[in-house]
């Protein structure tokens, strides 16, 4: 399994939350998430405008095993999604935390990312399934 960036929250569902300058949350799949569902074939983004609420499925990533609902974990606004994910959803299993992100949410309360797993946290539910 690939290292587990630090600058990262996650939810147990196995998404993972970066907080960027302004109060924007870059989401994307974890690095064990594309592992388990094997080689993606296609991603349903939300909408740019859509607003989410914490917790709430917004995206849906399908590999030739399986259908997964991508869940959000915080509320806002979608500002940006991942058009390139569009013509090649492989690039989430080659770079999970890095180009193979899906949306970036203008957050409501950037505060909702202390209730999610810190990175030591999410490495030890790993280890526990």
């Amino acid at each position: 399994m690939k290292e587990i960036p630090g600058d990262l929250r996650f939810l147990k569902s196995h998404e993972w939350a970066r907080l960027e300058d302004g109060g924007r949350v870059v989401v994307g799949i974890s690095d064990h998430a594309q592992s388990a569902l094997g080689d993606l074939v296609y991603v349903e983004l939300p909408n740019v405008g859509d607003h989410v609420e914490a917790g709430n499925g917004v995206a849906v990533v399908e590999s030739v095993k399986a259908a997964s609902d991508v869940y959000t974990p915080v509320s806002g606004k979608v500002i940006e999604v991942n058009e390139a994910l569009n013509d090649a959803p492989e690039t989430i299993n080659a770079d999970a935390f890095g180009d193979g992100w899906l949306f970036v949410i203008a957050a409501d309360d950037a505060s909702q990312l202390d209730e999610l797993l810190a990175p030591d946290d999410y490495a030890a539910q790993l280890e526990d399934e």
